[in-house]
C-alpha cells in the first residue's frame, strides 16, 4: 500500500496532501476519501493536471453534477469556468460564506476547484470554515434546538448578487428562483456538522418568530476565526471539499483569475 503524505492546518480546519495526482493509486484514493471525511477540505499543491486528468481524478468521488447558473466549458461539459478579469467591477463570484448549490433538492456532495490563472500571492484567497468544529463549539441547548430543524434555502439568497456578472457573461441571466429544504444538522461519517449556508438560507421551517435571530446567530457563529483557514492559490493548485461540512467564501480582489470547478453528486 502506497501511503500518502499529508499535514493538517494548524487549527485542524483542513489538510494538505503532498501527492502527485498524475500518479495517484486506488489505495491512495481510499486514504484521501478518509481524510476528506475527517477534515472537510483538502489542498493539493503543485499539481499540473490537464482537464481530462482533472475530470478523471474527480470521477473517483462520484458523478458530475450540473450547475444551473452557468454554462459549462466549451470543450468539457462537466467543468465550469469561474473567471474574473482585471476590468471587472463588483463582488467576486462566491464572495460571502456559503455551501454550493444548497438550494437544490439534492445539492452536490463535493466541490473541486482548480487554479488555472491566479493573481499575485495573497490576492484572491478562498476562506474555508469547518462546520464540524462549529457544531462541536455550540452549547448543548443550541444543539438540541437545531437538531431537527429544517432551513429554507434559495438561489436568490444573499450570495446571488455575486453571480450576476458571471451569469451575464455566460448568457444564463434570468434563471428562476430555486428553493429547497434541508436539515440544519447533517452527519458525515458519524460526525455532526452545521448545514446552514449563510448565502442561501432565507428561513427556517415552522419557526416564524425566532427564525431571523437563529439564522443570524448561526451565520455569525459558523464563520468564527478559530473555525477558518484562508487558502492562498498558486497556478495548478486544487482544493476539494465536502459541502456537508464546509462553508467557503471568495475574497475581494482586483486582477485576473480563472478557476475550473467540478461539482460531484
Amino acid at each position: 500500500m502506497s501511503k500518502i503524505e499529508f499535514e493538517s492546518t494548524d487549527n485542524k480546519v483542513g489538510c494538505f496532501i503532498y501527492t502527485n495526482l498524475k500518479e495517484v493509486k486506488k489505495d491512495q484514493i481510499d486514504e484521501i476519501k478518509k481524510l476528506l471525511n475527517k477534515y472537510g477540505v483538502l489542498f493539493f499543491k503543485n499539481q499540473s493536471l490537464s482537464p481530462e486528468e482533472y475530470m478523471n481524478f474527480s470521477s473517483n468521488f462520484g458523478t458530475p453534477a450540473e450547475y444551473p447558473m452557468l454554462k459549462p466549458h466549451k470543450d468539457f461539459k462537466n467543468i465550469y469556468v469561474i473567471e474574473r478579469k482585471k476590468t471587472d467591477t463588483g463582488k467576486s463570484f462566491g464572495e460571502g460564506p456559503h455551501t454550493d448549490s444548497s438550494y437544490l433538492e439534492n445539492p452536490p456532495r463535493y466541490t473541486f476547484l482548480q487554479a488555472i490563472d491566479v493573481p499575485e500571492e495573497g490576492k484572491g484567497n478562498t476562506i474555508f470554515y469547518n462546520q464540524f468544529l462549529a457544531y462541536e463549539a455550540l452549547q448543548d441547548d443550541i444543539k438540541k434546538k437545531i437538531e431537527n430543524l429544517k432551513g429554507i434555502f434559495s438561489s436568490q439568497g444573499k450570495i446571488a448578487q455575486t453571480r450576476e456578472l458571471r451569469m451575464a457573461d455566460h448568457g444564463t441571466s434570468g434563471t428562476k428562483e430555486i428553493k429547497s429544504e434541508h436539515k440544519l444538522v447533517q452527519s458525515v461519517d458519524g460526525r455532526k456538522t452545521i448545514y446552514c449556508s449563510p448565502g442561501h438560507v432565507i428561513g427556517i421551517v415552522n419557526l416564524d418568530s425566532e427564525q431571523e435571530d437563529l439564522i443570524s446567530f448561526l451565520s455569525s457563529h459558523q464563520i468564527k476565526e478559530n473555525f477558518s483557514y484562508s487558502f492562498g492559490w498558486k497556478k495548478g493548485d486544487i482544493a476539494l471539499w465536502s459541502n456537508r461540512s464546509m462553508l467557503h467564501a471568495a475574497t475581494a480582489f482586483n486582477g485576473n483569475r480563472k478557476m475550473f470547478r467540478i461539482t460531484i453528486q
